[in-house]
């Protein structure tokens, strides 16, 4: 049974994931999720300060901010046992399914091992 909409879309990575891996697909995954969710910065510099930003992270074997900006959908790297991410927003909705399953394809291409799982936030601050 294939999900159609949800407010999140969670991507579980296997147990030997090291936050680097993520370094070279990173700036394609968070450019797709800004131009998908309507939230790219207008101006080019934004967008490369954010990657940046979040590259010394990766580069670092440490969690990456994300997009957790006030917006339609955030990208989520929360700080839990099992590395994971996640995008979320205010209500379910067909988007957030097909940007996870975007962020998945990408993930899949890089040979990223990882799960995705809908509507799986245990708190969610209100």
């Amino acid at each position: 049974m294939s999900v159609t909409k949800a407010q999140s879309g969670h991507i579980i990575f296997g147990p030997k994931f090291k936050w680097k891996s993520l370094s070279p697909v990173f700036d394609d995954m968070l450019r797709n999720f800004l131009r998908e969710s309507g939230q790219m910065p207008p101006e080019e510099d934004i967008i490369r300060m954010f990657i940046k930003l979040n590259l010394i992270d990766l580069d670092k074997n440490r969690k990456p901010e994300g997009w957790n900006r006030r917006g339609r959908v955030r990208m989520v790297f929360p700080i839990t046992d099992q590395p994971q991410m996640y995008l979320r927003a205010s209500m379910k909705s067909a988007e957030v399914v097909r940007m996870t399953e975007s962020i998945s394809s990408m993930l899949k291409k890089a040979k990223i091992a990882h799960k995705v799982k809908y509507d799986d936030l245990k708190y969610i601050a209100q």
